[in-house]
């Protein structure tokens, strides 16, 4: 519901902005769930997020063991063998949350999988999306599921505009 008010009034101040303008939304998750390859691509995604979960799930189950084993040997043990049982832990523990981020991290495995068979699929909607709004004489184009412009002429864009207003000299940052 929050979306669509939001969508209103971005639609509204498009509107009271430029008369001339033509705006158009789209809904790219419809979009998707028509294309075959996503479907497919998704699924993969899917099953590889499952199985590397359930491995991480195993090695965090271990630890847990260990530790559960570690407290109810733990009167039995000497200082010396405590601390090798404690470093032994940290390290399984180690492992898994390396191993958890190593899948599922910022530029993980399932992170590069998606960009490897998701970003084709979005950069040929994004191709359609553009082709779309050139045929028909269209500025504007709105994702409708997340409130995201996907297409804005470039002659309205007031990001230079913005960055001269601010005092400072647009092309003039450091990489």
């Amino acid at each position: 519901m929050r979306k669509y008010i939001i969508l209103s009034i971005l639609f509204v101040m498009l509107g009271a902005a430029a008369f001339a303008q033509r705006v158009a939304y789209v809904d790219s998750e419809y979009i998707l769930k028509h294309i075959p390859e996503y479907s497919s691509a998704q699924k993969q995604l899917d099953a590889l997020a499952e199985q590397w979960q359930k491995e991480i799930d195993v090695k965090f189950a271990e630890v847990n063991k260990m530790q559960k084993e570690y407290q109810a040997d733990r009167v039995l043990l000497t200082d010396a063998m405590k601390k090798q049982r404690e470093t032994e832990i940290e390290k399984r523990e180690k492992e898994a949350i390396d191993s958890q981020q190593q899948r599922f991290g910022f530029q993980g495995e399932l992170f590069n999988q998606k960009i490897r068979l998701i970003k084709p699929i979005q950069d040929r909607v994004a191709k359609a999306v553009e082709d779309y709004a050139n045929s028909e004489s269209i500025d504007i184009i709105i994702d409708k599921s997340t409130v995201t412009l996907l297409f804005a002429r470039s002659t309205f864009d007031g990001t230079n505009d913005i960055i001269t207003r601010m005092g400072y000299k647009p092309g003039s940052f450091a990489k």
